[in-house]
C-alpha cells in the first residue's frame, strides 16, 4: 500500500532527523535561550510553504510570549491563482530586494536569534532574511535541506546560499525532490516530507529552547494553553497576548 509506504518512509525520516540534527538542534537552542532570558527575541520566518513551521510556533498551545514570528501575507497564498495566488508568491519570493521593505516593520537586535526555514534554501526571500540577520550581528539558524545544497548551486546574486548564510544549519534530511512515494510509470513523486520534517525539527527546537530556560532560571511565566488543561487560570491566554503586545512594544 502506498499509504504504509509513505509512513515508513516518513518514520524513517524523523529517526534520522533525531540521530543526526540533535546537536545542531542543541547549539540553536542554546543560542535562542540566551535570547529569551536577555529579554530578547527568537524570529522565525518562510515564505511559501515555510511559513507553516512559524505559523505552528507561536502562538501555538505549548508555546510562549520570546519567540517572535515574522510573517508577509505577502509571501503566503490564499488563492492558487489571482491576488494572493502561489504563481504570484512564488515570483515574489524569487524576486531580490523585497526583504528590505519587509524589515522596515521589524527590529533585529544582536541580541536576538533569528530561524529562517527554505526546503532549498535558493530562493531570495529566505536568503535575504538570513544575510539581514547576519549583517546585524544575530545568531542565524537555517532549517534547509543539505542534499539540496549539494546538488544546486546558488541563484542569489551574492552568491549565498541559505546554507551557506546561517550560523547554525538544521538540515531537514529530506530528498532534493521532497516528495516520497514513487508513481509507477512516472518520474515525479508524491507525498511531501519537508513540512513533516520541519514541524518536527521546530517542536524539538522548542522543547530544548526551554529546557534551556530552565537551567538558566528563566522558566517562562505563562505558557500558551489548551483550555482543556483544567489547572491553570481561566484567563491565561489572555494574558499571555497581554504580555505578547507588551514584547512587541519593545522590539
Amino acid at each position: 500500500m502506498s499509504a504504509n509506504e509513505y509512513f515508513n518512509k516518513a518514520g524513517a525520516l524523523l529517526q534520522t532527523i533525531q540521530n543526526t540534527q540533535l546537536d545542531a538542534i542543541q547549539r540553536a537552542a542554546k543560542a535562542c535561550a540566551a535570547s529569551i532570558a536577555a529579554d530578547r527575541a527568537v524570529h522565525f520566518f518562510g515564505s511559501g510553504h515555510s511559513v507553516i513551521p512559524v505559523l505552528d510556533m507561536f502562538p501555538r498551545y505549548g508555546s510562549y510570549v520570546g519567540l517572535h514570528p515574522i510573517m508577509d501575507p505577502r509571501l503566503m497564498w490564499f488563492n492558487i491563482t489571482g491576488p494572493g495566488g502561489a504563481r504570484e508568491l512564488l515570483w515574489l519570493e524569487r524576486t531580490e530586494g523585497y526583504i528590505d521593505q519587509v524589515l522596515l516593520s521589524h527590529h533585529l537586535d544582536p541580541r536576538d536569534s533569528l530561524v529562517v526555514y527554505s526546503h532549498g534554501g535558493l530562493n531570495a526571500a529566505p536568503v535575504e532574511m538570513a544575510l539581514a540577520g547576519k549583517a546585524r550581528g544575530l545568531t542565524v539558524i537555517g532549517v534547509t535541506s543539505a542534499a539540496n545544497h549539494k546538488i544546486n548551486k546558488p541563484t542569489h546574486s551574492s552568491g549565498q546560499s541559505l546554507f551557506t548564510a546561517s550560523d547554525i544549519v538544521i538540515d531537514n534530511c529530506c530528498p532534493p525532490e521532497d516528495a516520497l512515494v514513487p508513481v509507477p510509470g512516472r518520474p515525479e513523486k508524491v507525498g511531501a516530507s519537508s513540512t513533516l520534517a520541519v514541524i518536527a525539527i521546530t517542536m524539538a527546537l522548542l522543547s530544548e529552547i526551554t529546557a534551556e530556560l530552565v537551567k538558566l532560571g528563566k522558566t517562562p511565566d505563562r505558557i500558551f494553553v489548551s483550555p482543556n488543561v483544567a489547572e491553570v487560570d481561566r484567563d491565561n491566554n489572555l494574558q499571555v497576548f497581554r504580555d505578547y503586545m507588551e514584547f512587541e512594544k519593545g522590539l
